[in-house]
């Protein structure tokens, strides 16, 4: 049986170097990406309840643009700045997990 050798990693905190080992946890972990600002998501789990705008629709910063139940709450999704909706990728009544594109902007 072969005994593979610790691979050490080395990273940099103002200015000192040092190395430590990676849990295996770790190193298949998903990856964190950038998010992107003309996709809103879907932050929680939940039910679409009312769809406040359509496609192809201007819409001012602050806007509604959808009403999304969770946990017997209704969480208003406001636009986040002015734009046009691109696409709408949820309907009234569909339930929704969480991190899922509700509305693309343009």
């Amino acid at each position: 049986m072969e005994e593979s050798t610790p691979k050490y990693q080395t990273f940099v905190v103002n200015s000192a170097k040092y190395k430590t080992l990676y849990t295996k946890k770790f190193e298949t972990r998903k990856k964190w990406e950038r998010p992107n600002p003309f996709e809103i998501r879907s932050y929680i789990p939940g039910t679409v309840l009312k769809m406040c705008v359509k496609t192809g629709q201007e819409v001012k910063e602050g806007e509604c643009l959808l009403i999304l139940e969770a946990m017997k709450m209704e969480n208003k999704i406001e636009m986040p700045f002015d734009g046009k909706i691109k696409e709408i990728h949820v309907e009234e009544g569909v339930k929704i997990p969480k991190d899922v594109i509700m509305v693309t902007i343009e």
